[in-house]
């Protein structure tokens, strides 16, 4: 089903706060109408500086709701009918101060008490400075927020209007339209409900003392987006995470580990399920007697550390039995010859799907917000284009749903 299919019909209140990001505002609008969706909007004082009501009118051809206390639009509308009659909310921009007033609850301009008095699910894509966005106080905001149910697309990461580079870039339209796709076709259809699913997620660390481990560069943020995602089709998802800075994912139960063998033994413990997606990159080797003290320079020459190799957790879940998942999905990070190696990799660990990806420097794909990927199956090869890790993992959690209906 395309995403015009999806949307036409469907009714969005966006809710646009006061940043630079808020002229992105005005392409969503018009990406949204081009799909059939009627948006209303509502203004901060503070956005209208950026974009003003007349750009705003003219686009959703609806009233641009500001002001609480306006007679006119509280006789017509109203803000609680105004939060109510629409299928889903988006806040975009979401502020660093709209999203702390979000979480404490505070109702003290109409776009707060809009959000304060709704039912209707709501999806924000951040935007702010990338020191706000790493802020604790922001971090602890945003993780309140999903844990209380609210979606979340972005940030992303670049050079911003401050001159500065990393987190916190306002998702591009297109990815905002894209993941409000993804929500109406998850509440249309639940179609992995009564299906429980393993997710794996992040780095492991494995400890050469108590203040040195080996690790890799794995953000988490695709594995975290896949559990998201196989959560909002009705999974039952246990996403098995190891150190990252990210929030949990609404809808999921989290186990949190350090090392390899530990993200073996969760896993493990999380059977029976149906589907496994070992997202995480796990590290392939530990040091066989790690020391229980700091290790010292002493002028003797580094110390020499005994590898060891790890337990495989994607050809342990793989391997047949009456616990093996009836779908176990594996991930490929490849800097060279990647189908070639994925699609080895595949028969050699014995699990279902490769997701193969190149993670060669340059590519962007560790710690960044896209991803390219080919799906390996059986069947054959599908490449994906590039698309943001939300999308990639929206689609192939719509593949995993998509193999248990048959298609």
């Amino acid at each position: 089903m395309t995403d015009h299919a999806i949307l036409s019909g469907k009714r969005v209140l966006l809710v646009i706060a006061g940043g630079i990001a808020a002229y992105k505002s005005l392409e969503l609008i018009r990406r949204l109408r081009e799909r059939g969706v009627a948006v209303r909007a509502v203004l901060t004082a503070a956005a209208a500086r950026f974009v003003t009501p007349l750009s705003v009118q003219a686009l959703t051809e609806d009233t641009v709701y500001q002001d609480m206390w306006s007679l006119t639009d509280e006789s017509e509308m109203g803000h609680i009918r105004l939060s109510r009659e629409a299928d889903l909310v988006v806040v975009a921009p979401a502020t660093a101060n709209l999203l702390a007033r979000m979480a404490a609850g505070m109702a003290d301009d109409l776009a707060a008490t809009v959000l304060l008095a709704t039912d209707t699910p709501v999806l924000v894509a951040p935007a702010m400075n990338v020191r706000m966005w790493t802020h604790a106080a922001t971090r602890a905001n945003m993780a309140l927020l999903e844990r209380r149910g609210v979606r979340r697309i972005g940030p992303n990461e670049g050079a911003m209007a401050c001159n500065e580079f990393g987190p916190g870039r306002m998702a591009e339209p297109m990815e905002i339209v894209d993941a409000i796709a993804a929500f109406f076709a998850g509440e249309a259809r639940k179609p992995l409900a009564g299906r429980r699913a393993i997710v794996t997620s992040g780095p492991t660390h494995e400890p050469i003392d108590p203040v040195r481990y080996i690790a890799n560069r794995s953000s988490g943020k695709q594995g975290h987006a896949i559990a998201a995602a196989l959560a909002a089709l009705g999974a039952e998802v246990t996403l098995v995470s190891g150190p990252t800075q990210l929030p949990d994912p609404p809808g999921c139960t989290v186990r949190r580990i350090e090392t390899a063998r530990e993200m073996l033994a969760a896993c493990e413990a999380a059977l029976p399920a149906d589907i496994a997606v070992c997202a995480a990159a796990v590290a392939d080797w530990r040091v066989a007697g790690e020391s229980d003290r700091k290790l010292k320079k002493d002028g003797g020459g580094p110390p020499a550390l005994e590898l060891t190799e790890n337990p495989d957790i994607l050809a342990t879940l793989s391997r047949p039995g009456g616990r093996r998942p009836a779908l176990v999905v594996g991930f490929a990070a490849e800097t060279g010859d990647v189908l070639a190696y994925a699609t080895a990799k595949r028969a050699r660990k014995g699990c279902d799907w490769i997701v193969a990806n190149d993670v060669s420097p340059g590519t962007g794909t560790f710690g960044g917000n896209d991803n390219t990927v080919h799906l390996i199956r059986a069947s054959g090869v599908d490449s994906w284009p590039t698309m943001g890790k939300d999308a990639v993992a929206a689609r192939l959690a719509e593949a995993v749903a998509g193999h248990f209906e048959g298609k």
